[in-house]
């Protein structure tokens, strides 16, 4: 699994191989210490040979600083490398989040992506940096402390040749019945991301209706949940270490009863009793970080095929291969037979059978209720999502052949929720255009009725707003979401109920000033109030994702019974 993000190391990739190549050195130092010190007891001390004592000595001291320089330098290494690596991870999953169409993002939901690019990175970098180190240092340590143990007493060593394989097989089944444990408890994670994130958004509403305690509730409940499915799975693998020490401790045992049985048998010396002791405590530690590993494994095994889903996602929108120079020349839109469904079937859809044309420079008036695919409609002009049957055309040409970024500069559109990131509002504002000059982002200004309330700040076009846009109005935030949509200068520009939150002589304002500036864009104009769509060139009347009637004011009012209905509804609220 692991293999299809190793590309993600990218200029760090040195430091994973050489991590490595650090460890063995110090596991071979290591190794030839027990040795030196049984050579000691048995050579020097039991020969009263102090010069071979001192010489053996400094040679264990020379080894074991060597040993300690080479650990050094590894941990070093693959500290640097694990941090790159979940460097790397991120920008990869982020990127790839990026080019996500709307429905790659419908698939996953917010939180499960925030949790999958925080918590899901950090557990595979861990198990990353266990691997270069940790997953080399244990097996290089248990081979080599087998084989020294092995050279030393064969006979004393089936103790423990025999006990591993049992530690293996019951290290297996836990891991098989853990992991399914962790991927809930995974599951669970984005559940209470999804509360937290839920309730920051919408903090002032849960203030304003006094809902402090219900949301602690909830909270309380998400974390419940992740703390229950994670004692669950915990519950397996804390098995691991008591298995792993009441084996490795029944060895020893054995080994010290043994091995006094030879020394006074005489068939083994004190020294190599020690050494052969030194090297079981080796194989102890090697056994203890594999058990280490193998929790460290099971959990990240979870969170790698996490990311690895965001990795292998489809995108179900991308550019066509073909002339990546054609160009929209005009704002004229043709929607031939067009069928959408957001699950891809033609099986209920959302939108059917709808065909309608509009010439370039037309303002066009979208009207419907709620659920009757009003948005849904307008989001297939710039291919924020693609017709399920049948064609959109945009300047003559069908939308996919269009590059995305060519159509979408095209195509200004300006959603029903109205974001705004943190920054100036001159830095918001270019997000429609990075090189517009001062005169042209108040020209847009004020073509959206912005203008003025902006000029009115102490700091003007330079007034910082913070994260969403929470200092302005709902008015104001929609009327700068206009402008940096104007200042693309495009050739289609859609407002998808955004003067909701403005009043109606402001938003005759700007739709006066959309007549006189933007004669030459088409406009489409979705809206719930009549005043707002009465004075289009044409109004569209949706209904149950299809089309009911396209006609004038004046056409719809003696034909349509819901425009009609809902004009005399609204007749009333000003009467």
């Amino acid at each position: 699994m692991l293999k299809k993000l190793l590309p993600c190391l990218g200029e760090y990739k040195k430091y994973a191989l050489l991590t490595p190549v650090m460890v063995i050195g110090e596991v071979i130092l290591e190794i030839f210490l027990p040795l030196i010190m049984s050579k000691i007891i048995d050579v020097g001390i039991r020969n009263g040979d102090t010069g071979y004592v001192f010489k053996m000595g400094a040679l264990m001291v020379l080894m074991a600083l060597l040993a300690l320089l080479f650990g050094v330098l590894s941990g070093r290494f693959a500290a640097v490398a694990g941090m790159g690596f979940g460097k790397g991870l991120r920008k990869r999953l982020f990127d790839k989040i990026q080019e996500f169409s709307f429905s790659n993002i419908d698939k996953f939901s917010t939180a499960s992506l925030i949790t999958r690019v925080t918590a899901d990175v950090t557990n595979t970098q861990q198990a990353f940096m266990m691997i270069i180190r940790m997953f080399v240092r244990a097996p290089v340590m248990l081979v080599s402390a087998t084989i020294m143990a092995i050279a030393i007493n064969a006979k004393l060593a089936l103790i423990f040749l025999i006990a591993i394989p049992v530690m293996g097989i019951a290290l297996y089944s836990i891991a098989a019945k853990a992991y399914p444990r962790f991927q809930a408890m995974l599951k669970k994670y984005d559940g209470m991301n999804a509360s937290v994130q839920e309730n920051l958004i919408a903090i002032r509403v849960v203030k304003a209706f006094v809902r402090e305690n219900h949301e602690r509730e909830k909270f309380i409940d998400a974390a419940n949940a992740v703390r229950e499915t994670q004692i669950k799975a915990e519950k397996l693998l804390i098995l691991s270490m008591p298995i792993m020490q009441l084996v490795m401790y029944g060895c020893m045992i054995s080994i010290s009863w043994f091995g006094g049985r030879m020394i006074i048998g005489g068939t083994l010396l004190t020294g190599e009793l020690m050494g052969f002791i030194s090297y079981v405590m080796q194989i102890l530690i090697s056994l203890m970080m594999i058990s280490f590993i193998f929790v460290m494994i099971v959990i990240s095994r979870a969170s790698v095929l996490r990311i690895i889903e965001i990795i292998d996602e489809e995108i179900d929108i991308r550019d066509k291969v073909g002339d990546s120079g054609l160009r929209a020349e005009n704002g004229s839109i043709v929607f031939d037979n067009v069928t959408f469904s957001y699950s891809k079937s033609s099986e209920n859809p959302t939108l059917s059978n709808i065909s309608f044309e509009i010439k370039s420079g037309e303002t066009i008036g979208i009207i419907g209720g709620t659920g009757s695919g009003k948005t849904s409609l307008v989001q297939l002009i710039p291919r924020l999502y693609d017709v399920t049957e049948g064609r959109v055309l945009v300047g003559g040409y069908d939308v996919r052949d269009y590059t995305l970024d060519t159509l979408r500069d095209a195509v200004a559109m300006v959603l029903q929720k109205n974001v705004l990131f943190s920054g100036t509002i001159k830095e918001n504002l270019k997000w429609g255009n990075k090189n517009a000059t001062d005169e042209e982002i108040e020209e847009a200004c004020k073509a959206a009725q912005a203008h003025d309330f902006i000029v009115s700040f102490s700091e003007g076009y330079e007034t910082f707003l913070g994260q969403g846009g929470v200092n302005v109005s709902g008015g104001q935030k929609q009327r700068l979401c206009i402008a940096r949509a104007l200042m693309k200068k495009p050739k289609i520009i859609i407002l998808d109920d955004s003067t909701s939150a403005v009043d109606t002589a402001t938003d005759s304002k700007i739709r006066q000033a959309f007549r006189d500036k933007l004669s030459d864009v088409t406009t489409i104009i979705i809206a719930q109030r009549i005043a707002s769509v009465c004075d289009a060139d044409k109004i569209i009347v949706m209904d149950d994702g299809k089309i009911d009637a396209i006609g004038t004011h004046e056409e719809l009012l003696a034909t349509n019974s819901i425009y009609r209905e809902v004009y005399e509804s609204q007749q009333k609220g000003v009467a």
